[in-house]
């Protein structure tokens, strides 16, 4: 190895930190396809390769299908493996994601999240990984670059437990986190070596010891597999707390477990959200607390597995849930979390109002005015107003530019 990477406060892309944070994890095999907005955190890893500064077998593909049944091959034969896609490259993948999580390999990829085609849209929204939600993946959303960073290594950590053994994406927002310059930690190698051990498979191809992978299966055995894959998933939960907790003590940052929480304390509105939009949301949250409005903020860092008991705790008391989806499923009228809390409630004793609002889609602006208009609206419905039964709404929808 000839080249060696920098570590310590840098103001650098979101998608170098990604890389960075990559490299310093050790995968032993890369390989992905280029696609915007992901394309810079994989050039980035070339070069560091090229360089020698990694010691990582980089595998050029000729498609994101490929890319991903290279590192099945690879993860399957115990390497440590990384990837990373967008929008229709993550749908290109979309057989191969079920087979990595049934064959419990625990490959990590980021996800840099982009709209899904037609139209042609290159921005952000959650619509991607939402479609692959029911794949078998831990789905981790990220609201900015350092907790990036910070979270691609307790990915690791969290796929790999032996009690876990799935493969997780880290989703992180197109453009708005990708392309964007700011001031990041980068992490030092001997830190995160003593941080994340090294990988040791449960399972792993040797010609000494033959096993079967993902083979075929009939209806008398194919359902406890798809059991398994769920008690797996179950079983990620407190590791994804303990991964947070560990990583603060030994790095002193922290983001929250499964869900994280800004003001919630006495609240009567509480907005629900995920990603890059949290932070606007947390300046709403500052401005409206300051002219008396008990607001709070319960952002979500777990989709899957969905931390619904979590959630319930913290918005019992609640007048009224705001949920903002940046992403709409199609047919049920509703965004993908909306629809999960309020099934969560259903049958509980908790009784709050949960309004749903899908915004940000292709990735339309959503700007402070907007958030302070929907927080309006569920003021309205704290003081005793109607809720509105079934979909949720389309924030800001240009209706003059839609014909029948």
């Amino acid at each position: 190895m000839t080249g060696k990477l920098e570590s310590g406060r840098k103001v650098v892309e979101g998608s170098y930190a990604v890389a960075h944070a990559a490299a310093m994890c050790r995968p032993d095999v890369i390989s992905a396809y280029p696609i915007t907005p992901q394309t810079h955190i994989v050039e980035d890893l070339s070069q560091f390769v090229a360089d020698g500064a990694i010691d990582s077998k980089y595998v050029n593909v000729e498609s994101e299908f490929s890319a991903l049944s290279a590192l099945v091959g690879s993860s399957a034969a115990g390497a440590r493996t990384y990837s990373a896609t967008t929008s229709q490259g993550l749908a290109l993948m979309h057989e191969v994601l079920f087979n990595a999580a049934g064959m419990r390999l625990p490959i990590v990829m980021t996800i840099v999240n982009r709209s899904m085609s037609a139209p042609i849209n290159i921005w952000n929204d959650h619509q991607d990984s939402m479609a692959q939600r029911d794949t078998g993946w831990i789905q981790l959303y990220i609201e900015d670059a350092q907790e990036l960073v910070d979270t691609t290594v307790q990915a690791y950590m969290i796929g790999e437990d032996p009690d876990v053994s799935l493969p997780v994406m880290v989703c992180m927002d197109g453009f708005i986190l990708s392309h964007v310059f700011e001031p990041v930690d980068l992490l030092d190698q001997e830190a995160v070596d003593k941080f994340l051990p090294r990988f040791t498979p449960v399972r792993a191809l040797d010609p000494k010891n033959p096993e079967s992978f993902g083979m075929f299966v009939d209806p008398e055995y194919y359902m406890e597999f798809r059991y398994l894959v769920e008690q797996a998933m179950d079983a990620s939960r407190p590791k994804i707390e303990d991964a947070a907790r560990k990583f603060k003590s030994a790095f002193g940052r922290y983001y929250g477990g499964l869900i994280d929480t800004y003001e919630t304390d006495g609240a009567e509105i509480i907005l629900v959200a995920m990603g890059s939009l949290i932070g606007t949301l947390r300046d709403v949250v500052d401005d409206l607390r300051s002219k008396g409005v008990p607001v709070g903020l319960l952002k979500i860092r777990a989709f899957r597995p969905f931390p619904i008991d979590e959630i319930k705790k913290v918005i019992a008391d609640a007048k009224v849930v705001v949920v903002l989806d940046k992403n709409i499923s199609l047919g049920t009228g509703e965004g993908a979390v909306t629809t999960e809390i309020k099934a969560g409630l259903h049958n509980t004793d908790i009784n709050v109002p949960v309004l749903g609002f899908v915004v940000g889609i292709g990735g339309r602006d959503i700007p402070v005015t907007t958030v302070q208009r929907i927080v309006e609206k569920a003021k309205d419905v704290a003081r005793g107003g109607t809720v509105s039964a079934g979909a949720s709404e389309f924030v800001d929808v240009k209706h003059d530019l839609i014909s029948c």
